[in-house]
């Protein structure tokens, strides 16, 4: 049995961060420490079918932080897809809710490379 632990540890880490630089005033030193989890490398595709680089991440990040009141991430079905020396891919369940009851329900992947022994 495989032990993807770590990365679903940093899988639910990041999107604690990420709910909270949604949904309170946070000092702008901690949206430095968000972008920090992901790669220069990063894409992802979002629920309207658009893709976004690091660059729109972080574009994403500063203009909506502290603006989704009651904002929420629910994290579920965790699931190892393939595990090397290098990394891994893990799969998750996301919920996302706010305030104004918009609601969201997506399925991720993500693929963790490790750097200098970082996840």
């Amino acid at each position: 049995m495989s032990d993807y632990t770590e990365y679903f540890d940093e899988v639910i880490q990041a999107h604690v961060a990420i709910e909270q630089w949604l949904a309170e005033e946070r000092d702008a030193a901690e949206l430095e420490q968000l972008l920090a989890r992901f790669s220069p490398q990063f894409s992802m595709v979002s629920p309207l079918g658009r893709v976004l680089d690091f660059d729109a991440l972080n574009e994403l990040f500063m203009l909506a932080g502290g603006k989704k009141l009651g904002f929420r991430i629910e994290l579920s079905e965790l699931s190892g897809v393939a595990l090397h020396d290098g990394g891994a891919t893990v799969s998750y369940r996301e919920r996302q809710t706010d305030a104004t009851g918009l609601h969201s329900d997506r399925r991720s992947t993500v693929v963790f490379e490790k750097v200098k022994g970082k996840i």
